[in-house]
């Protein structure tokens, strides 16, 4: 593994900025969406976007976990913390998320909500094991990445006879959600923007690996490119999908091989497949509901999950009609295009989930990208 500093040198990125300009030199635009969270947060903080031709755009996806949770799933945390007296425990980010009636996770917890911030899966079984009195809720979200760790927390909580111990399962899929930005009618009805490719996430391929890339850039004839985090992997990742291009091709490559096989990692794929399967349908913010898009969990371990033990029933809950975060997180619209950008909704009081998580299009906006906003408007 190299060292991280070799992936952020300036005289490399220039080098790679000057071959892009040169092969993207052809009179056509570039529609590039990276995918991931990671990549936004990435492109935004290291600047990659100002290193590009005017012709080469990068769009934001709906790769922030954060981001793509829908209203409801939060209210349904909410409801179990609030009116069944649960102790909560979710990772940081989800508790700033707005939910229904001015409330969020962090707002429900001065209500009197036994909520608690969690750094892992495992940090829940510590708290379940000391309140054996207590019933504990793991308020479970992700893609492929953070997926395998609730996994082994439901399977030690079997093994340990935790029964004190449930999940509430809102682990969602990559694939699923990339074929319906291409495809389905009600997503175009929102509004689309034309991709000519894009950026594979890292570390999710590194669970799954490359290969269920390769029906999409088939069958819809879009190349993919899975790319490292750090700014020279992403740009090479840019350079490589401008040639593919160029060349007609619609392939799959990797850029991260030093990560990510074709295969991913078997092992986590076992035990995902062993404590989950797929719902049906799930929603996502701004795409809607996406088939086969997530998990919950097997008939077999029933006794951990929170939707059964306690009945919870989902119910669709709007956003805010200000916030502009579906349209973001499908690339129809920039966050300095919401007219609550920066002013009313910043990361101190996000008013949508964009503005949560650093990952989210608008926080990393927020943090590396509205200086050069403000610059680019004051030229003459």
């Amino acid at each position: 593994m190299k060292y991280a500093d070799e992936f952020r040198d300036g005289k490399l990125a220039q080098n790679i900025a000057r071959a892009i300009a040169r092969e993207a030199g052809t009179g056509r635009s570039y529609s590039f969406m990276e995918f991931c969270g990671g990549h936004t947060h990435a492109i935004s903080r290291y600047g990659v976007a100002d290193l590009l031709p005017p012709n080469v755009r990068m769009i934001h996806g709906p790769g922030c976990p954060v981001c793509v949770l829908p209203v409801g799933r939060i209210d349904l945390a909410i409801k179990l913390a609030l009116e069944r007296g649960v102790i909560l425990c979710s990772y940081g980010d989800p508790l700033r998320v707005p939910a229904s009636g001015g409330l969020s996770l962090l707002k429900a917890r001065a209500r009197g909500g036994d909520i608690r911030m969690v750094y892992s899966a495992t940090d829940a079984l510590s708290i379940a094991r000391a309140n054996p009195g207590r019933e504990i809720v793991f308020l479970a979200i992700g893609f492929e990445t953070t997926t395998p760790p609730t996994a082994l927390l439901i399977k030690q909580a079997s093994a340990e006879g935790l029964n004190n111990l449930s999940v509430l399962c809102n682990h969602v899929l990559t694939p699923p959600a990339i074929t319906h930005i291409l495809q389905a009618p009600e997503v175009r009805e929102y509004g689309t923007v034309p991709i000519d490719g894009f950026i594979g996430p890292a570390h999710v391929s590194a669970v799954i690996g490359s290969r269920p890339y390769e029906y999409f850039a088939e069958e819809y004839r879009k190349p993919v490119v899975i790319s490292g985090f750090e700014p020279l992997d992403v740009m090479q990742g840019v350079l490589m999908l401008v040639r593919q291009v160029n060349a007609g091709r619609a392939e799959v490559e990797n850029e991260y091989s030093r990560a990510v096989t074709r295969d991913g990692n078997r092992k986590a794929q076992a035990l995902v497949a062993e404590l989950f399967e797929l719902r049906r349908t799930f929603e996502w913010r701004g795409l809607g509901e996406v088939p086969y898009s997530a998990l919950k969990i097997r008939a077999e371990y029933a006794a951990f999950d929170a939707e059964c033990r306690y009945d919870l029933r989902y119910v669709p809950a709007p956003d805010n009609k200000a916030c502009e975060c579906g349209a973001i997180l499908r690339g129809v619209r920039k966050p300095a295009d919401c007219r609550l950008f920066g002013t009313v909704c910043t990361p101190e009081n996000p008013v949508g989930s964009c503005m949560v998580s650093s990952e989210g299009a608008c926080a990393a906006h927020y943090t590396y990208g509205r200086f050069r906003d403000l610059a680019a408007s004051a030229m003459p």
